[in-house]
């Protein structure tokens, strides 16, 4: 994928627009959160207070919230603010947790084929977001194969053929109830027979507290090895953000499971709780390669941390997130 830099430049037209319109139920809840503060117009102890408990309401975690708040009064208690100011203020503290997690996703050239395991729960719309994904590097030039890893549910591998036509990707695929760890291990063959740059392999959705669900994941993982020994090359988490804080416990579980090397956060249109991005950029670090803020192919967007502070807090487009 191409590299993206820290502000919308290069981005086609609209980017920033689609953005904080998937972002406005987060919006609307931050900005609901901060109204007295917007009414005072000064930064004492009560609005630093309201400020650190409408981040919470917006799932950025209690401990955070404090350190956010903290930081944007200090150097400023007891200053007249305006709510442009403080919108400013709260996007340049969010994109600084954002950074070490803006990683744009990167293929490996020299790994052919470079092998991508995903992960998740139930309902999360990983098969949708691998098909997305695959449009995506068909369109930067990438020979892509889809391996249908999901074999408990006959809909999840019809789904992921159609976005195969749609990408011109083979789809491999195997009876229901196949063995997921099998198919893998076939995809890679395959794909080495094509020529193919990169496979994207599905996986059932599993809870985290499922063991047996888990071990089956782990297996998967082992049995790519056999393929090439720095198989998976990337394994990424998706993640539904409507669940919230619940989206902590499924990292620390699959990070557990898997070496986790990024995550794609769907849904963000469909929640006020946005905050959990920012959440769980502070607590693990790890990358975040997309974000999904609607229902279409281009709302699969790579992320941008210092675009996503503008859009969440409200801030104007033009305004230039600190560093």
């Amino acid at each position: 994928m191409t590299s993206d830099d820290s502000n919308t430049t290069g981005q086609k037209p609209g980017f920033f627009a689609r953005l904080k319109a998937g972002l406005s139920r987060s919006t609307a809840a931050l900005s609901t959160g901060l109204f007295d503060i917007f009414a005072r117009r000064k930064l004492d102890g009560a609005t630093i207070a309201e400020l650190e408990e409408a981040l919470v309401r917006a799932d950025v975690g209690a401990a955070l919230a404090r350190e956010i708040a903290g930081n944007v009064g200090k150097g400023r208690y007891d200053s007249e603010i305006s709510e442009r100011e403080l919108r400013q203020i709260l996007g340049q503290e969010i994109a600084r947790v954002l950074a070490p997690s803006v990683k744009p996703f990167a293929i490996d050239r020299s790994k052919k084929p470079f092998v991508v395991l995903i992960a998740g729960v139930n309902g999360t719309g990983k098969t949708t977001t691998i098909g997305k994904l695959a449009a995506r590097l068909r369109g930067d030039g990438f020979k892509v194969l889809l391996a249908a890893g999901d074999t408990f549910r006959a809909a999840a591998t019809e789904q992921l053929k159609v976005w195969g036509e749609r990408a011109n990707a083979r789809v491999v695929s195997g009876a229901p109830g196949a063995d997921a760890a099998g198919l893998a291990f076939d995809a890679v063959v395959q794909a080495k027979a094509d020529c193919a740059d990169i496979v994207l392999i599905d996986t059932a959705g599993r809870l985290q507290n499922k063991a047996g669900l888990m071990a089956e994941l782990e297996k998967i993982a082992r049995v790519l090895k056999k393929q090439d020994d720095a198989a998976p090359h990337a394994a990424i988490l998706i993640l539904d953000a409507t669940t919230g804080q619940n989206a902590i416990a499924q990292v620390e579980a699959f990070k557990a499971a898997i070496p986790l090397t990024g995550l794609i956060m769907t849904k963000l249109d469909g929640t006020a709780k946005g905050g959990i991005l920012v959440a769980l950029a502070h607590r693990f670090g790890l990358p975040v390669h997309f974000i999904g803020v609607g229902e279409g192919a281009e709302d699969l967007q790579e992320f941008d941390g210092n675009a996503f502070a503008r859009a969440l807090t409200g801030a104007n487009e033009d305004n230039t997130a600190a560093t």
